[in-house]
């Protein structure tokens, strides 16, 4: 049975679970902003506290990779190297497309199994974080920067399959799949930590580890710094 702490900090939301055999044993989220930097240390503890009073021994640390927000990004991994580092427990990587895609997919049993399922992560403007993944998280798309336009999926659409899609990106999405009646725009999905109990522990069953101290965010794009336009006076 493994024991894993689930971080996760790509988004808006700031979150850690305590998991175990698929079931949620403690968990702390905050979904008022971007506070992870006050918010985090202050989760994982009530975590690893509820590890400690039951006498679980922490297996590993599984850390929401990327794509998403660079600071988000550079928080939720360094706080999880240290962890892992002074625990001396090994750490999983999630990709955070994929951890949207399994929220989805195992949020109803009436979800076709021909679905085709298409995160979307907000990258301003018109551009998006985005992949396409059947039921068995078999890539349709590779996960890549796109900017929207006409053509953004337009052989998925043409398959004729179901198309759900979703994510912080999705809702500019919507004009874009007028054409297409079989599919459908899912509100309010966030990357939390409850959700990477599924991809978490199959990576650990498969010891698919990263590297505690080289592995880095998953960006898909460089970072591009932004200097404020000077007021007219």
């Amino acid at each position: 049975m493994a024991t894993i702490l689930n971080i996760e900090t790509t988004g808006s939301v700031c979150s850690a679970a305590l998991t175990s055999e698929g079931m949620i044993l403690a968990h702390r989220e905050d979904f008022e902003g971007r506070n992870h930097a006050t918010l985090l240390s202050d989760f994982i503890k009530a975590c690893l506290d509820y590890a400690a009073e039951h006498q679980l021994k922490l297996d590993a640390v599984a850390v929401s990779q990327g794509p998403g927000s660079y600071t988000g990004l550079r928080i939720g991994l360094s706080e999880a190297k240290g962890l892992a580092y002074a625990l001396d427990v090994p750490m999983i990587g999630v990709e955070t497309l994929q951890l949207l895609a399994t929220r989805v997919m195992f949020s109803s049993d009436a979800i076709d199994p021909d679905s085709i399922f298409i995160p979307m992560i907000d990258a301003r403007r018109m551009e998006v974080y985005t992949a396409a993944y059947d039921f068995g998280l078999g890539v349709l798309l590779e996960p890549q920067a796109l900017i929207l336009d006409e053509n953004s999926y337009a052989d998925l659409k043409a398959s004729g399959r179901p198309i759900l899609f979703f994510g912080s990106g999705a809702e500019k999405a919507v004009p874009l799949f007028a054409d297409c009646p079989r599919a459908q725009y899912v509100a309010g999905v966030e990357p939390l930590a409850v959700d990477m109990v599924a991809l978490a522990e199959l990576a650990y069953a498969r010891r698919n580890f990263i590297d505690t101290a080289y592995s880095t965010p998953i960006y898909l794009k460089e970072f591009q710094a932004t200097t404020p336009k000077k007021k007219v006076l």
